[in-house]
């Protein structure tokens, strides 16, 4: 096939993109990327300091992967254990969106976690992350749980700083949990 669609690819408001093939991916260097990273997580998702499941968690106590785009850090995906085989995927920040940076940090990461034979990973979104429930449900992932009014109780009892509603105009009320189940390769 010839074409924008050997390149292109059409987004969810209909515009079309092109991929970003020049991403490299690396682990993290805490000593060189703690201050950008607590920075940009500041930015982008209210601190590095995160509610899920009832519990506020450092999204940066376990591992990290940073997406760079020549020499600016465009991405970080982290991660922290939840057992011998289970993984949870405790952030994902990208400042250039719809450029498939999200989506080549996911399949990096999951991919080093098959290499360890992990079996499970799960991450915890919001109601209102749209964006994040088809990024996920694309790579793979599929709805496990949802707790109502999760957010609700975190916002009351674990991080005040949580906001009543999102930038598009939905309620942030409700914690979605999403898994995938890892296949090995054969």
């Amino acid at each position: 096939m010839t074409g924008p669609e050997t390149w292109m690819r059409r987004r969810q408001d209909g515009s079309m993109t092109r991929p970003t093939d020049d991403v490299r991916i690396r682990p993290w260097d805490p000593a060189r990327d703690v201050s950008w990273a607590t920075d940009v997580l500041e930015t982008g998702l209210a601190g590095r300091r995160q509610a899920r499941r009832g519990e506020i968690v450092d999204v940066l106590d376990g591992e990290a992967w940073i997406a760079e785009l020549g020499d600016r850090r465009v991405g970080i995906i982290a991660t922290r254990p939840d057992g011998p085989d289970v993984v949870e995927l405790a952030a994902l920040l990208v400042i250039e969106p719809g450029r498939g940076i999200g989506s080549q940090l996911i399949e990096a990461v999951l991919d080093a976690l098959r290499n360890r034979d992990a079996e499970r990973v799960w991450v915890v979104t919001t109601n209102d992350n749209l964006a994040a429930l088809r990024l996920y449900q694309r790579r793979g992932f599929r709805i496990a749980v949802v707790r109502p009014r999760a957010v609700d109780r975190a916002r009351a009892t674990l991080k005040p700083g949580i906001p009543e509603v999102a930038a598009n105009g939905i309620p942030i009320r409700d914690e979605i949990e999403l898994e995938i189940v890892l296949e090995r390769d054969s």
